[in-house]
């Protein structure tokens, strides 16, 4: 949608011919249809839910972001492979085919492909050897069909790469009151908030309520992360190979820091997504606010104390009413819960290969 007709959808949402003085200009509005292969998003999905993907076959990429949870992570910071633990709770995966840049830090500002291989292969989350994976897939003749249905040929690294981003296209907002003109009143009063005295849509600005740069806000650390030793020890894997120096003593996430190494951004994060916040608590990088309450009372304060925090950041001197309405408003950006897309797996047995009836026919 063009910033013209976007802003358009924003002065019709408010009830205004235009939009008023005090509102800042926004770009938000309603997401684009994303496009995909069905065939190819299937194959993607059994992938997602498959805990062969990882090094013992313990977890499947939807451990960490589960379904019931917004494809994120219910708990403050997310599992890591068995034997080990993780540093940062795992977003939410709706929506995330949007993007143009991934994960807390910003790391991965390719594409999808390259955001798959990164979580396969890291040793504190899938720690997959991806050639072994290749031949684990061989050996399923449910794979096998399937690679030859998507056009993918046989089954190969390069395709799984391919095949889960195609399954994360499907996952996008449904039904969402912001999008479909369905606010309740509270929430109506709540955009007016976030445009205008809150100021929110300057870092969370576009259709998916994200300017998708690095913002230090001041959210305090979990101290979880170095006082748990499978925590711990994730982290310190991390730190090591990204080259952020003295990390043994480093008591903090650096965040955008480990893309840069400029001090400057110290503790920055990547401005998160608001659609589907209904689904996906705790929130921030590390968890730390369990609801949206917390969310709101944390930015009317002017976030947290921090030496590098954004100046952008100032209490805001919200009444009790107007905080009420801010989380109305963030609830209408989620839309109806994507659980029917849960895969329950199971471990293949010969009924599952019934369908496959030509051995030689697949195989070639």
């Amino acid at each position: 949608m063009q910033l013209g007709k976007r802003r358009t959808f924003l002065a019709a949402v408010l009830g205004m011919v235009l939009i008023a003085p005090a509102v800042i200009a926004a770009d938000i509005g309603p997401l684009p249809a994303l496009k995909y292969d069905e065939a190819k998003a299937e194959l993607g999905k059994r992938l997602f839910f498959d805990p062969r993907l990882s090094g013992n076959a313990g977890i499947s990429c939807a451990s960490c972001h589960v379904p019931e949870n917004g494809f994120g992570s219910p708990t403050a910071l997310s599992k890591g492979y068995p034997g080990s633990g993780n540093f940062r709770n795992a977003p939410t995966l709706i929506n995330t085919a949007y993007k143009k840049i991934w994960l807390h830090d910003g790391r991965i500002g390719t594409n999808l492909d390259d955001l798959t291989r990164e979580m396969i292969t890291e040793d504190y989350i899938m720690n997959m050897d991806m050639r072994l994976m290749q031949e684990r897939l061989k050996q399923d003749p449910v794979y096998v069909r399937m690679f030859k249905e998507a056009g993918y040929g046989e089954p190969s690294n390069g395709k799984v790469r391919k095949a889960i981003p195609e399954y994360l296209k499907s996952l996008t907002s449904r039904n969402v009151p912001f999008d479909n003109g369905t606010m309740s009143t509270a929430a109506r009063r709540g955009m007016k908030l976030f445009t205008g005295k809150a100021g929110c849509v300057r870092c969370h600005d576009g259709p998916l309520f994200t300017d998708q740069k690095p913002h230090n806000t001041g959210v305090p650390e979990n101290f979880d992360l170095f006082l748990d030793p499978m925590n711990h020890q994730a982290f310190l894997a991390f730190a090591m190979f990204q080259g952020i120096e003295n990390y043994m003593n480093l008591k903090r996430d650096p965040g955008y820091y480990n893309v840069t190494l400029d001090k400057a951004d110290m503790g920055k994060f990547i401005t998160p997504t608001l659609r589907e916040l209904k689904y996906t608590a705790p929130y921030m990088h590390n968890g730390m606010l369990e609801t949206l309450e917390d969310v709101v009372a944390f930015y009317n304060a002017g976030g947290g104390a921090d030496s590098n925090k954004s100046p952008l950041l100032k209490p805001l001197g919200l009444s009790k009413e107007e905080r009420s309405d801010l989380v109305a408003f963030l609830l209408s950006l989620s839309g109806d819960p994507l659980t029917g897309e849960q895969y329950v797996w199971k471990e293949p047995y010969p009924e599952e290969y019934e369908a496959v009836t030509n051995w030689k026919e697949v195989r070639n």
